[in-house]
């Protein structure tokens, strides 16, 4: 199974330890979502550039030895805001891949099932 797109030529993942939706780019060998919702990606793109800001934050606090107790507090703000983003991923993922995945059947399925399965276990860290 193959798809072709704008971007050049694209393959269907096959190796069993991938997503049952995955596509690989032939020409980087990277593995691309098949959907992906333009305004969950532009909340991710804004969400991850607030957070970055304030790990810029959380460097600065460090090199001026603000008191750590502020510092562990901030931090724990930038965890909350990444685990926000995952959830935000997780949902297209089941939204979008996982359903197409589960819905083909057969060997693909059962891929996404293991990959939820593994997922769920390593997000919920």
């Amino acid at each position: 199974m193959s798809a072709k797109t704008k971007g050049g030529d694209r393959v269907a993942a096959t190796n069993g330890s991938e997503c049952g939706c995955a596509v690989r780019d032939a020409s980087t060998r990277s593995r691309n979502a098949v959907a992906v919702d333009p305004e969950v990606k532009s909340r991710n793109l804004k969400r991850l550039r607030r957070i970055e800001g304030q790990v810029r934050g959380l460097q600065k606090m460090v090199v001026e030895d603000r008191y750590c107790a502020d510092i562990l507090t901030q931090i724990s703000s930038v965890q909350e805001a990444l685990r926000g983003v995952g959830r935000e991923l997780m949902r297209n993922h089941l939204k979008h891949c996982a359903t197409g995945a589960i819905r083909t059947g057969g060997q693909q399925a059962d891929r996404m099932y293991d990959e939820l399965v593994d997922l769920m276990y390593t997000h919920d860290r």
